[in-house]
């Protein structure tokens, strides 16, 4: 339940955020968009169709497809979206009308993307989604693989090219970059994570630096077997993930137990499991 409320607060905070860089930045400046609202543009101009309906429609059907493939959770959190982004839009487009704005369209597309790419990957990385062309991305990543941000950008780009046809030219190349900037932002945002320092040890006193890392780092210790590549000798690799700031002292153990001791460090993006996102669990 605890972690349910957590991921729904969060869809929240992603749903506010994106309404209010709609209200501040892409509406005051024309600024078109991707998603199942341009498709609803696309259709009232070609067809004479209402877009809210047009949105509702295919909403409602990639919401089925969600909940079909993407599972109950992911479907409850995207109708917790459904629900929240028209009333977080309305009360942003409210208080948009007493906040300053610019009317500089460079600084609406490069910062109206920034948080709509921030604000799309807090909401997808608690396994659920703003509703609309943001699931088929979801169900591409889940089937086939592809990047999440990729189809976004895809199937974004591809409904402004369909806007062209009513749009102004220069709000057209306006748009893509703002798809640009939001999807690079998202692909960034979403392996976003506490960093942490990935050190492989090799050494002939393994077993000494291995009790090094358990006992005064306090850090698990894998023991991985390996073969030199022109003696042929085999050998142990001690791995371990640590935080930055427990780098130096690993060093400095590590260079005092054996001076020769070749030492790899990488850095990786985010670390889940005991020590880390789970509490240590001592012996």
């Amino acid at each position: 339940m605890k972690r349910q409320l957590k991921k729904s607060a969060l869809v929240i905070l992603g749903n506010i955020t994106y309404s209010f860089a709609i209200a501040m930045f892409i509406e005051p400046s024309g600024l078109i968009m991707g998603g199942s609202t341009g498709l609803g543009l696309f259709a009232n101009k070609m067809f004479n169709i209402p877009a809210a309906a047009v949105v509702a429609v295919i909403n409602s059907i990639l919401f089925l497809l969600g909940w079909k493939f993407l599972g109950k959770a992911f479907a409850a959190n995207t109708l917790l979206s459904t629900i929240v982004f028209p009333i977080t839009l309305a009360v942003a487009e409210k208080c948009a009308l007493y906040l300053p704005k610019t009317d500089d369209i460079i600084l609406n597309t490069v910062f109206g993307g920034i948080i709509i790419g921030v604000s799309l990957a807090l909401v997808i990385r608690t396994g659920a989604s703003t509703g609309g062309m943001d699931i088929p991305p979801l169900l591409l990543n889940k089937f086939w693989g592809t990047s999440i941000s990729g189809g976004i950008w895809a199937f974004d780009i591809a409904i402004l090219i369909l806007q062209a046809v009513f749009s102004n030219y220069e709000l057209i190349l306006y748009g893509i970059i703002l798809v640009i900037i939001y999807s690079i932002i998202l692909d960034k945002a979403l392996i976003l994570g506490k960093s942490k320092t990935e050190v492989k040890v090799i050494s002939k006193k393994s077993d000494e630096i291995k009790k090094a890392i358990l006992s005064d780092i306090d850090r698990g210790v894998t023991l991985l077997h390996g073969c030199t590549g022109y003696l042929s000798n085999d050998t142990e690799i001690v791995l371990t993930v640590i935080s930055s700031r427990e780098l130096v002292r690993t060093e400095q153990y590590i260079h005092e137990i054996d001076p020769e001791a070749f030492i790899i460090i990488s850095r990786i993006s985010e670390v889940r499991g005991r020590g880390f996102t789970k509490s240590k669990k001592h012996l």
